[in-house]
């Protein structure tokens, strides 16, 4: 049972407010009392989610569900889509914009962030249509 249910709206190509739901959902948690590397987990994966979004789909929403022994959160795009997952899944790899480099955005780190900081991480993309991804984290003891 959902101790809670959470629903963002990401603005694309907007850096200044990138990152603002991943600040929600870190007040919340901690608010209820969570561990701190559940927490960790949570706002490092949902936050390099989000950059992706703004970076490279135009934006797109954010669903998050909590419960008292995981995390799950759903992020929706209609961008370009992923063309080719294994590939955009290593360590460097990135189709970031110069402009976006000169940020400090773009390193090629994303994706493999998240894998690494989920206990669950599901990739679905078409070209020309959108991703979804489905992320789960496991409550520490």
């Amino acid at each position: 049972m959902s101790l809670f249910e959470l629903h963002y709206e990401v603005p694309g190509d907007d850096f200044t407010r990138a990152g603002e739901a991943s600040g929600d959902v870190k007040a919340h948690l901690k608010k209820l009392g969570f561990d701190p590397a559940t927490i960790r987990n949570v706002v490092i994966a949902l936050y390099e989610a989000e950059i992706n979004m703004v970076i490279h789909a135009g934006g797109g929403t954010i669903d998050v569900s909590v419960d008292p022994e995981c995390i799950k959160m759903e992020l929706i795009d209609h961008g370009p889509g992923i063309a080719d997952i294994s590939l955009a899944m290593q360590e460097g790899y990135s189709t970031a914009p110069d402009n976006v480099r000169a940020l400090g955005f773009g390193a090629g780190m994303g994706l493999p962030n998240i894998k690494k900081y989920t206990d669950e991480m599901i990739i679905e993309s078409e070209v020309g249509v959108g991703t979804v991804i489905k992320l789960r984290v496991d409550v520490k003891e």
